[in-house]
């Protein structure tokens, strides 16, 4: 014969909540049994249950079964005051530690901006040191440097070359056999 589904649904439920500890108790529903049958609800409607039963066994004139309630009604009140100590007492050990990471972050941010701005400063000094120690090679070469260069095309100097004049026009006819010589040109002149 197998064994029912319900069964092994029942016993998967009964080992979730089967403790008062487990979860969050104030949202949690209760299932009470008290004098006049089960009560179901959040502790708080729990709390306000009882208690209106309570008020209608005083207007009843039952103090038996008054006290009854109300004892009901304060165990439920001592669940869900000490469920919100526990919750309190959470919040505040989160928001501390929130605090101490926040603090923390704080310095090591604080810590790295020292650091990058040592860093720069640091930089600033050493390009203040090169510079004009370049500025300086530029403008005047060392003595040991000029003995051991040679002097190569490439290093010398270049100078500028003068634009290219345009020849004249045959049409124009002057100075068309002469090569240029009345323009400036670069070509020398026949010797006679």
């Amino acid at each position: 014969m197998k064994p029912q589904r319900s069964r092994s649904r029942n016993n998967k439920n009964r080992n979730r909540g089967g403790n008062n500890q487990g979860g969050n108790v104030v949202n949690r529903v209760f299932d009470s049994s008290g004098p006049e049958g089960k009560v179901r609800g959040t502790p708080q409607q729990v709390i306000e249950k009882y208690n209106q039963l309570a008020r209608d066994a005083m207007l009843s004139n039952d103090r038996v079964a008054m006290e009854n309630f109300q004892q009901h009604a304060e165990h439920y009140l001592r669940m869900l005051s000490e469920a919100q100590k526990e919750q309190d007492a959470k919040r505040e050990e989160q928001e501390r530690q929130n605090r101490e990471r926040q603090a923390e972050r704080d310095r090591e941010r604080a810590e790295r901006q020292e650091r990058e701005a040592a860093n720069q400063a640091k930089n600033a000094e050493r390009q203040q040191e090169t510079q004009p120690d370049a500025q300086q090679d530029e403008a005047q070469p060392s003595a040991e440097d000029d003995s051991t260069l040679v002097e190569t095309p490439e290093s010398k100097p270049k100078t500028r070359r003068a634009p290219r004049r345009k020849k004249p026009k045959a049409e124009e006819g002057e100075g068309q056999n002469d090569g240029g010589a009345k323009d400036g040109g670069d070509q020398p002149e026949a010797a006679e």
